[in-house]
């Protein structure tokens, strides 16, 4: 991914975001051409693998022992010239992204496959939902179980990007920040928040 240096999200930053925007797209090239799932992927604890599964028939089951990169998304919008205090100047987008690659292999192990999808429940249920994964017949959890091929991601490589307009003076980040508040959508909202943010670690 292009992120020019002012763009560059903190380290310490990339795993919470991805756990905050964690529905990714995994690609890999399968029988030479490039191909992407759509899907969740969650942190492992020590934060040295991404864990996720596909449906059996989808062909990127076949991604054993390759290299894959995962792409996260988080909020972004559109950001208008009109909005600045010269119209000497080009519409541009801000946005939020992850980028993370690694070696895929498959979780054989029973009890890890369990665990895996047991907390792909736990991370997702609501506090007060009535679904408990606990109370689903074992029976009818390993009929799912077979039509999907779990798998974990070795990550070798991850970076971030929070295109925030810091390339623009602050009074004019202000003016972008003012105009963001006035809009009715959340992800011009999401973006007016992190672009304050931004602007007080800068003060």
């Amino acid at each position: 991914m292009y992120i020019p240096e002012q763009f560059l999200m903190e380290n310490d930053s990339i795993f919470q975001f991805v756990k905050d925007n964690s529905f990714g797209i995994l690609i890999s090239k399968i029988d030479g051409t490039l191909s992407g799932t759509h899907l969740p992927l969650l942190v492992s604890a020590d934060h040295k693998y991404l864990i996720g599964h596909f449906a059996k028939p989808n062909p990127q089951k076949n991604s054993q022992n390759k290299e894959v990169l995962c792409i996260f998304s988080g909020p972004h919008c559109y950001i208008s010239p009109s909005w600045y205090e010269s119209n000497h100047s080009v519409p541009t987008w801000n946005y939020t992204a992850v980028h993370i690659k690694g070696i895929l292999t498959y979780i054989e192990d029973p009890i890890e496959i369990q665990k895996s999808l047991e907390l792909l429940v736990k991370t997702f249920e609501t506090e007060t939902s009535s679904y408990r994964w606990s109370e689903v017949d074992p029976n009818y959890l390993r009929g799912l179980q077979n039509g999907i091929v779990p798998f974990q991601i070795q990550i070798t490589h991850c970076e971030g990007k929070e295109k925030l307009s810091q390339n623009h003076s602050i009074e004019r980040r202000k003016l972008v920040i003012q105009n963001l508040e006035r809009m009715p959508g959340e992800n011009e909202k999401a973006i007016a928040n992190l672009m304050k943010k931004s602007l007080d670690q800068n003060s």
